[in-house]
């Protein structure tokens, strides 16, 4: 009994080691992000060996690799043209067709510098606020097509939704149209490899972003490529929050009714559309697809919607879309209106929407009522519960689910895209966002929000203050390991 005991002993203080060690291994490794090293630690602690096992799988940094590269004319002739706008600005001397976006001239330079986002305002935008609209004026602006048909896509799942697509989109490719489907493949996992084959056969061109090199292991896999793009002919864009599957249609039993936020976009922001599809295709596909003239359409837009595509992932260490939203949020002088599925920000958004809500604007968030990853859910509660003694609002969404992704300010500005608020839309996935300087689309985001509140029931800071022990519990936990959700 005593050999065995002193046998468990070793054996316990051996395991001890050995984990310390891994964690020390994982600080230096993770050292420029002290918060996500103290959850990875956390993790190790509570699954010693296999928890050091998913941080090698899961915890990759890539930020320091460029994996997104232009050609060199590419290159020149895109940044003169940013500095020469850059110029304009600077200088007072570009004509905006609102003058009432002269104060934002240093958010549209912000955008311009870090993200290499070039400024239009000849935009026409079209603001979708639920899947079966969207879908149905998609496919028509397929079935129109001339020349090229690009999507790129978290989910596409091979349901009614998704065969519909797809055969439509053979349809296309055996017209001769060009047809490029670029898909997560961690998000797109479900698409086996016998409808693959048949797509390239009939015509359409498939790739995956970081696709696995094992069946069933996946160094990548906590990088997704979460953007939603689609551009038809060069001349016409969607991006938003709807991938493709059933459940964003409303036809899932589970959830729902799906409210989501998506915009169909004619103008020469369609442009900066393509080049990021460009981009995202060229590494996963590996081939040199050119920028030509056949994929650079001039605009035929009457809009006047100003307009920058904005694009964020980890191969950058600028957090750009997160960063936009802190500009949004420091520019407001009335109120800022948010909608996310998930709320899991880092100190920088959460000290922005405290300041501004005790400088008196008027901060509301609303939030999925309904559950979709439980951790994600807890954690959010409980960042949303330190905002509410400053004044910010908390509406829960209670007519299905809520996954729009889209901020308003001032009846002035707004983004809606890919990103949601919360850690991993910053820093872990690939994401894209329009961030839009137009009245009209502005106030079309507002009252879509205003509606909402009529589907939604509102958390007081007492409400949340009465949580009991079990809820408080589940958010401390979700909380601590929110840097890795």
């Amino acid at each position: 009994m005593i050999n065995y005991l002193t046998s468990l002993g070793i054996n316990y203080v051996t395991i001890l080691v050995v984990n310390l060690i891994l964690s020390a291994i994982a600080i230096s490794l993770e050292r420029k992000n002290p918060t996500a090293t103290l959850a990875w630690l956390f993790f190790m602690a509570f699954l010693p060996g296999i928890g050091f096992l998913i941080f090698l799988l899961m915890s990759q940094n890539i930020s320091k690799r460029k994996i997104f590269k232009y050609t060199a004319e590419e290159s020149e002739i895109y940044e003169a043209f940013l500095s020469k706008q850059a110029e304009a600005f600077r200088d007072g001397t570009f004509q905006f067709n609102d003058s009432d976006l002269v104060p934002y001239t240093d958010m549209i330079l912000f955008h311009n510098r870090l993200s290499e986002s070039f400024y239009s305002q000849n935009n026409d935008i079209k603001v979708f606020s639920d899947g079966t609209e969207k879908f149905k004026e998609l496919f028509e602006d397929i079935r129109k097509a001339k020349h090229h048909i690009h999507l790129l896509y978290y989910i596409f799942k091979n349901d009614s939704l998704g065969s519909s697509l797809l055969a439509l989109l053979e349809e296309k490719a055996k017209e001769g149209i060009e047809v490029r489907i670029l898909l997560d493949h961690v998000g797109s996992r479900s698409l086996n490899s016998l409808l693959i084959n048949r797509l390239r056969k009939s015509g359409i061109q498939i790739a995956f972003f970081f696709p696995s090199k094992f069946k069933y292991l996946n160094f990548k896999a906590n990088y997704r490529n979460h953007r939603k793009l689609a551009i038809i002919d060069g001349s016409i864009g969607y991006i938003g929050g709807l991938n493709v599957a059933d459940e964003y249609i409303g036809k899932s039993r589970r959830f729902g009714y799906w409210r989501d936020t998506h915009l169909k976009i004619i103008g020469d922001a369609v442009i900066s559309m393509q080049i990021r599809f460009f981009l995202d295709w060229r590494h996963a596909s590996q081939q040199t697809l050119e920028l030509s003239n056949e994929y650079i359409q001039n605009s035929y837009s009457l809009g006047s919607a100003g307009l920058q595509i904005v694009s964020s992932g980890p191969d950058s260490i600028h957090a750009q879309i997160k960063q936009g939203y802190i500009k949004m949020i420091t520019k407001a002088q009335q109120y800022i209106y948010i909608q996310t599925p998930y709320f899991v920000p880092d100190e920088s958004i959460m000290e922005a929407l405290k300041i501004a809500a005790v400088s008196g604007i008027d901060v509301r968030i609303i939030m999925p009522q309904m559950q979709d990853h439980l951790f994600v859910h807890w954690a959010s509660f409980s960042h949303i519960g330190e905002l509410l003694p400053y004044g910010v609002r908390l509406f829960m969404y209670k007519n299905g689910f809520l996954h729009s992704k889209s901020i308003a300010v001032d009846d002035i500005i707004c983004s809606a895209g890919t990103c949601n608020f919360d850690i991993r839309s910053f820093k872990l996935n690939f994401e894209v966002n329009a961030f839009i300087y137009d009245k009209a689309t502005t106030r079309t985001l507002r009252n879509l929000f205003e509606e909402d509140l009529y589907n939604s029931f509102e958390v007081t800071f007492m409400d949340y203050q009465n949580r009991s022990w079990i809820v408080k519990t589940k958010e401390t936990i979700s909380r601590l390991f929110s840097p890795l959700l």
